[in-house]
């Protein structure tokens, strides 16, 4: 396939995705330590966990009360995650070209993003999420090694899920009001990506998520709206340098 059309078509799959993503994204933007949520601001209860985060039912009063047009809409908006997800599939098709691990990137992607909105908006990466997608990461990733013309190795995907697993682990058992214990069960999964393309990347991947942020908590505390205590949501960081990681080791593979 042409590599132009290639990236659009990773786009448009990654657009589909994303419009997906935001009732997810509000059900699972619950506080630690509380349910997932199962209504609407309205209180009316929701059906799925896919689509966009609006309330049929308080849709229909849109038109009968001033204050039901915010009801209506709620959690994230679509576009952004649309935006988002579609960028990052164009960039991973740019970068890995053809090669059979591409179908991996395009599947996981989207719980990526997801995992970034959610911990950004409460600071939780959930376990139906970040486990699933470890597992998934190794399960595909094992799969793909099987397939002629793949550019990567599964060991070093096992052992890389493991080694940055135990890392973070370490991290948390040494910090644990730096460090949740989330960012360690999505560090399996980001290990394993990472891994593929072997050492390199992951040293890469893990370098850039740190580095990224300390920039970000750092321009807070310039800011003044944080402090050097404040705690900061890290797996957006873990996400965004295992990404930039992955494009590197997937371009140079």
């Amino acid at each position: 396939m042409n590599t132009g059309l290639l990236i659009i078509a990773a786009a448009l799959w990654g657009a589909a995705a994303g419009s997906f993503l935001p009732r997810a994204a509000y059900r699972f933007s619950a506080p630690a330590g509380e349910p997932w949520r199962d209504s609407c601001p309205g209180e009316h209860a929701l059906k799925g966990w896919l689509g966009r985060a609006s309330c049929p039912e308080c849709e229909e009063r849109e038109e009968r009360e001033e204050a039901a047009a915010e009801a209506a809409a709620y959690g994230p908006r679509t576009a952004p995650l649309v935006i988002a997800t579609a960028l990052v599939c164009a960039a991973l098709a740019a970068a890995t070209g053809t090669r059979p691990e591409l179908g991996v990137w395009l599947l996981l992607a989207p719980v990526g993003v997801l995992l970034t909105a959610v911990d950004f908006r409460v600071r939780r990466l959930p376990d139906p999420l970040t486990l699933p997608f470890a597992g998934a990461a190794l399960a595909l990733l094992g799969l793909t090694a099987l397939v002629p013309e793949h550019a990567g190795e599964w060991t070093t995907a096992l052992l890389g899920s493991l080694a940055l697993g135990g890392g973070y682990f370490v991290l948390f058992l040494i910090n644990p009001a730096g460090m949740g214990f989330g960012d360690v069960k999505l560090a399996l999964g980001t290990g394993a990506v990472l891994g593929w393309y072997g050492w390199p990347t992951v040293m890469l991947g893990t370098f850039a998520g740190f580095l990224l942020g300390a920039l970000y908590g750092g321009a807070l505390v310039v800011a003044r709206r944080a402090s050097r205590k404040t705690a900061i949501a890290f797996g957006p960081f873990l996400i965004t340098g295992a990404l930039l990681g992955l494009l590197v080791g997937a371009y140079t593979a």
